[in-house]
Order: C-alpha cells, then sequence, then structure tokens
C-alpha cells in the first residue's frame, strides 16, 4: 500500500468512526437509540438529583425544572408571603429529585423536603412576586 492510500484510508476511518458516534438529530426516536442525556438539559432524569436553588421569596409554592414548571402539593408560607422559620429568603440551596416525569421531591440539609407536580403547559410561574 503507498503511503497516499495508507492517508486515504486512515481518514476514512476516522470519518466514518465520527459518524457513528453522533447522536441522532431526532435524539433517536426513529431509531430507538437513546438520545442525549437529560442531565444535559439541565433536568435530570427521572430518579436523579441535581443540586437546585428553590426560590423561596415569596413563599414556597413552585419550581422551575429544566423548562417545566411545577408546583409544590403544599405550598408553604409564614402567613405574609415570605418562606416559613428556618427557610432562607430568597432562595434555599438542595438538592431537587425528579421521582417520575410529572413529579420531583426538594430537600436540603436543613431537613427540609417539598413535594411537587408538574403543570402541563405552563410556560411562566404560576404566581409572580415582587
Amino acid at each position: 500500500m503507498t503511503r497516499r492510500a495508507g492517508q486515504v484510508l486512515l481518514a476514512l476511518v476516522v470519518v466514518v468512526g465520527a459518524l457513528a458516534g453522533c447522536a441522532p438529530a431526532d435524539g433517536g426516536a426513529a431509531t430507538g437509540r437513546p438520545g442525549p442525556d437529560p442531565v444535559d438539559t439541565g433536568r435530570p432524569g427521572v430518579g436523579r438529583s441535581m443540586p437546585h436553588e428553590l426560590y423561596t421569596h415569596c413563599g414556597i409554592d413552585g419550581a422551575r425544572i429544566g423548562s417545566t414548571y411545577f408546583e409544590a402539593e403544599v405550598p408553604l408560607s409564614d402567613g405574609s408571603g415570605n418562606p416559613p422559620e428556618g427557610w432562607g429568603n430568597p432562595v434555599q440551596p438542595g438538592t431537587m429529585t425528579l421521582t417520575s416525569e410529572t413529579e420531583a421531591v426538594f430537600t436540603d440539609d436543613a431537613g427540609h423536603e417539598v413535594a411537587f407536580r408538574a403543570r402541563p403547559g405552563a410556560d411562566t410561574p404560576e404566581r409572580g412576586c415582587a
């Protein structure tokens, strides 16, 4: 084999290898192959956790996870539009775990736990806060 033929063969092997490793543009829907990891989108996959700063300034009533808005199953406040005693303000650092496609749980080192449910079709928080 000539040196030039070897270079061409090497180039073909590199190109074919690179193409084989590319994720499909449709996320794998048409081929059945898995698409990108959901964590790459800023939203954990079901059963996985990620750090989350829960906005608490006007009480705890919602959270945005990736592009989905969730609402607290039981909203929490001090009765005056603030977070309950023992919560950070304006945020509480912790962990958000997606327990299903429509349910999530926030936990933190202080022992707080809040369950959330997705608001299908929502593209803004449910309540505004000043």
